[in-house]
């Protein structure tokens, strides 16, 4: 089976991260209501989850900037970047579901797509091409 190239991971990925970081920064406790079903209460976890947000963003634009290189070594850091951050997404959304107890509406999906992305950032490391 071929794997989705690395271009179009940094694609999906820039979008995907974009709109996660420019919700954050907008609305964090709407995207914490629907992740984590509480809401967000005090100004010091609005600031942290703002924070988050630009970094999300900043996460996406080097993804979108890095989408047509070739197959750099820059190129392989970012994608290895990426498979930290999308395990350490995972693991810490699946822990406050399923062991902090913190279920919204889109928490499992989101589990799910991190963990498809975590996937397909390991293809793509192990390929040789682009």
């Amino acid at each position: 089976m071929k794997v989705p190239s690395t271009r179009w991971l940094l694609i999906v990925s820039a979008l995907v991260e974009t709109a996660a970081g420019v919700a954050l920064l907008l609305s964090p406790a709407l995207v914490a209501g629907v992740l984590l079903g509480t809401p967000l209460d005090a100004p010091a976890a609005l600031i942290v989850s703002r924070v988050a947000g630009a970094a999300l963003l900043s996460l996406g634009s080097a993804c979108w900037l890095a989408r047509d290189d070739g197959p750099t070594r820059a190129r392989r850091g970012l994608v290895a970047s990426m498979l930290l951050y999308n395990c350490a997404a995972f693991a810490v959304l699946a822990h406050a579901g399923a062991g902090v107890g913190l279920v919204g509406v889109l928490l499992w999906p989101t589990v799910a797509l991190h963990a498809a992305f975590a996937v397909w950032c390991v293809a793509c490391l192990r390929s040789r091409g682009d």
